[in-house]
C-alpha cells in the first residue's frame, strides 16, 4: 500500500518507491550501493580542528523506532532524515543514578553538564534528592552546563525549544533545582522559600541572564495573570505564575540597565521583523504553555513560529559573535505526542525536527562547527508486524493470528485512556477493537496500548547520537549519556578541557595519515 497522507509528500514518495522496487530486483543495485558507501567511508577524514561553534539538537523522546518510522513516513524505507547523513554515530545509555527509565530533566543534566543525576532534578548531582530544596542550595552539588563553560570562554549562547523555556530539557542549561516542576513559585511547597523557581533563575542568575537567544513557550510561567488567546489556551498541566511578577519585563529591564541591544517577540510577525544587525539579545515567548504542535499550529502573522524558523533566527543572531557560539535546539513535542499515544503527531514533529537540522546545515560550516543530534530518552512506541514494503507506516500491519483482528504497524506498550485496545461485546466478552474501522493515519488517532495508565511512559532503551564537524569521531561506540558534554567541551576547548584541546593533535594527525595511506592502498588494490 502506497503513501496516502498528504503531509508526507506522497506523490514524490510513491514514484520513488516504484523506482526503488524496480531496481531492487537487480542484485547489482545492492552491490553498487554498498560499494559507494564503502568508498565514502574509506575517504572520510577526521576533523581535529578546534570547534569554534557547537550546536546540539535534542529530539525529546526520539527513540530509534521513532527515527525509523519518521524516515518511512517522510520518504519511504530508503530515505534518510537530516542527521542520518552524518559520518559518526554512537549509542548512549540513558539510565539515571536512581532509575532504569529516566525523565528529561535528569537526562538533560547529563547531556549538558556531563554528570548523571537523580530522576526529575535539574542541574544538580545525585547528592540532591527530589524535592530537597536545602540540598540544592549547596553549590558543591551544582552541575554547570556547557552554556556556563561557553560564556566563560567568551562565546555567545542560546537555546530554542517547542516546549516551555523552563521545561525539563532546557532548564538544566541554566538552573539548579531540586524538582523539575518548580518552574514558577506556584508549584513550590511553602517550606521552599529559600529556593528560586526555574523561571527566576533564567532571568536573574548567571548563566541564564547572559544567554543571548531564548525562544519557546511558557508565558504563564514567566508572567502573572496571563489570559488565553484565540490560538493560545492556558496550559492546565503547567505552572501558572501567581506572585504578581512579570519576568519578561524584568528581563527587559536587566538588558536596558546594561545598555544591551535587546528585543522581545511574541508571534510570527514580530519574529520576522527583528532587525538582526541591531539585536544582540532576543527573547521569544510564543505561547502560554508549549508551542502548538505542528499539525495544528497557527501559521499566520499572530501565530507561532516553527522550530526551523526559530532555529534560523537564533543562528542569525549568534553567528555575529566573533568568538563563536553554542546553541541548543529541542524538538520537545515529539515526547508530548508520544505521551498521548498519538504516533502520527510524533512522526510529524520528528520530520519538522529534521527540517530544523537541514536548515542549520545550510547556514553553517561543518569545518569549524560541531553539530550533534541525539535524544534524551526513548518511548514505549514499537514497530510491529510484517507490513509489505511501501506500506503506510501509520496503517495496518496484518491480522492477529490469535483473535483475527487487524493491528497497526505502530503501537504502544503503555498508554493513556485514549489508547485502550479492548471493548465489551454484546455477549459480555472483552474483544480487541478493530483499528481498520478507524482512520489510523489521522493526527488525532491514538494507537492501541498493552498497559493502560494515565499516559504513555518513557522507555529505558539506549538512544543514538549522530555528529559531524570537529571531533565528531569521538562518538564511536556505546557511551554513557553524560559523555556528550565532555566531547563538546573537549572539541571546543572549554570548561575542564580549556587547556587540553589540541594536545593530541599530533597523534591524531599521525593516525589520520596512516588511515589515508591504508584507504588509498585499498582503493588502488580494488
Amino acid at each position: 500500500m502506497l503513501c496516502q497522507d498528504s503531509k508526507c509528500g506522497c506523490d514524490r514518495r510513491n514514484k520513488a518507491i516504484e523506482r526503488i522496487v524496480a531496481s531492487d530486483a537487480d542484485s547489482r543495485h545492492w552491490h553498487q550501493l554498498a560499494n559507494k558507501e564503502l568508498e565514502e567511508s574509506l575517504s572520510y577524514h577526521w576533523n581535529v580542528k578546534k570547534a569554534k561553534n557547537v550546536i546540539l539538537f535534542v529530539g525529546d523522546g526520539m527513540s530509534p523506532d521513532t527515527i525509523t518510522a519518521s524516515r518511512i513516513y517522510r520518504g519511504g524505507e530508503t530515505s534518510r532524515l537530516a542527521w542520518e547523513h552524518f559520518p559518526h554515530i554512537g549509542i548512549l545509555k540513558t539510565y539515571t543514578t536512581d532509575k532504569q527509565v529516566p525523565d528529561s530533566a535528569s537526562t538533560a543534566t547529563a547531556l549538558f553538564g556531563g554528570v548523571k543525576t537523580n530522576y526529575e532534578v535539574v542541574g544538580v548531582d545525585m547528592n540532591v534528592q527530589l524535592g530537597d530544596c536545602e540540598a540544592s542550595l549547596n553549590t558543591n552539588f551544582h552541575v554547570d552546563s556547557f552554556i556556563t563553560w561557553a560564556q566563560a570562554a567568551g562565546k555567545a549562547t542560546g537555546f530554542v525549544t517547542t516546549t516551555r523555556v523552563t521545561h525539563a530539557t532546557p532548564a538544566p542549561l541554566y538552573a539548579h533545582c531540586a524538582n523539575r516542576r518548580w518552574e514558577c513559585e506556584a508549584k513550590m511547597p511553602k517550606n521552599t522559600a529559600a529556593c528560586k523557581d526555574i523561571a527566576r533563575q533564567l532571568v536573574e542568575d548567571e548563566p541564564g541572564k547572559n544567554i543571548r537567544v531564548i525562544m519557546g513557550g511558557g508565558r504563564q510561567v514567566m508572567k502573572s495573570n496571563v489570559s488565553a488567546g484565540e490560538f493560545d489556551p492556558i496550559d492546565t498541566w503547567a505552572c501558572y505564575r501567581q506572585d504578581g511578577r512579570d519576568l519578561i519585563d524584568e528581563w527587559m529591564r536587566d538588558k536596558s540597565s546594561r545598555n544591551l541591544a535587546y528585543k522581545v517577540v511574541q508571534n510570527n510577525e514580530e519574529l520576522s521583523q527583528v532587525d538582526i544587525d541591531n539585536v544582540d539579545y532576543l527573547l521569544g515567548i510564543f505561547a502560554n504553555g508549549h508551542i502548538e504542535m505542528d499539525w495544528k499550529r497557527e501559521r499566520g502573522p499572530k501565530g507561532q513560529p516553527s522550530l526551523e524558523e526559530m532555529t534560523v533566527a537564533a543562528l542569525r543572531i549568534l553567528q555575529k559573535s566573533k568568538q563563536g557560539y553554542f546553541l541548543m535546539v529541542e524538538g520537545g513535542l515529539i515526547d508530548y505526542a508520544h505521551h498521548r499515544g498519538r504516533a502520527a503527531q510524533a512522526l510529524l514533529e520528528t520530520v519538522r525536527f529534521s527540517d530544523a537540522v537541514n536548515a542549520t546545515l545550510r547556514m553553517i560550516n561543518s569545518d569549524d562547527t560541531l553539530v550533534i543530534v541525539t535524544s534524551d530518552h526513548t518511548h514505549s512506541m514499537s514497530f510491529n508486524g510484517y507490513s509489505p514494503r511501501g506500506s503506510s507506516i501509520l496503517g495496518i500491519a496484518q491480522k492477529s493470528k490469535h483473535d483475527g483482528i487487524p493491528y497497526t504497524t505502530l503501537s504502544y506498550s503503555t498508554g493513556g485512556p485514549n489508547n485502550v485496545a479492548y471493548t465489551v461485546n454484546n455477549d459480555g466478552q472483552a474483544v480487541r477493537i478493530d483499528p481498520s474501522k478507524s482512520n489510523t493515519s489521522d493526527f488525532t488517532y491514538s494507537q492501541q496500548a498493552t498497559i493502560i495508565s494515565d499516559e504513555a511512559y518513557h522507555g529505558g532503551g539506549d538512544v543514538a547520537v549522530y555528529a559531524i564537524g570537529p571531533y565528531a569521531h569521538l562518538f564511536h561506540s556505546v557511551h554513557e549519556q553524560n559523555y556528550v558534554a565532555h566531547v563538546i567541551a573537549y572539541a571546543a576547548g572549554i570548561g575542564e578541557y580549556s587547556n587540553n584541546a589540541g594536545v593530541s593533535h599530533h597523534i591524531l594527525n599521525a593516525i589520520l595519515l596512516y588511515g589515508t595511506l591504508i584507504s588509498l592502498t585499498l582503493i588502488a588494490y580494488k
